[in-house]
């Protein structure tokens, strides 16, 4: 199984769920209010299950983390799924620069950050 992982800053109610609809078939994801300690669903693609995870108050409450695990996803990498989350929403979107796993020390803790500025790699602060 594989996971992608991005922050997605001050994320609008619905926005997740009207982004992923066009990427993703029968997504059952009910993030009408975000502020909620997790929001979870399901949709698939290439008739693969995905699961989809929505954890607001990351990173100094302005970002909400979304997690995407499924044996096939829409995209190859977390920076691919953060510029399509970008182009969709219009807001800053951040993702680990590498393969990151859990238990591994960040890189120099820089993060790639998409925004009105371009994409930049950023110490997270």
């Amino acid at each position: 199984m594989r996971d992608l992982e991005i922050y997605i800053r001050d994320l609008e109610p619905l926005a997740a769920s009207e982004w992923l609809a066009n990427h993703l078939d029968r997504l059952e994801l009910d993030d009408g209010e975000v502020a909620a300690a997790a929001v979870k669903g399901v949709g698939r693609y290439l008739d693969a299950a995905v699961r989809v995870s929505l954890y607001p108050g990351a990173f100094g409450k302005r970002f909400t983390c979304l997690v995407l695990e499924g044996d096939s996803l829409p995209w190859n990498s977390d920076l691919e799924c953060a510029r399509s989350a970008w182009r969709a929403m219009d807001v800053e979107v951040r993702c680990s620069p590498g393969d990151w796993k859990e238990g591994e020390p960040v890189e120099d803790e820089k993060w790639w950050r998409l925004d009105s500025r371009g994409e930049q790699l950023v110490v997270w602060n």
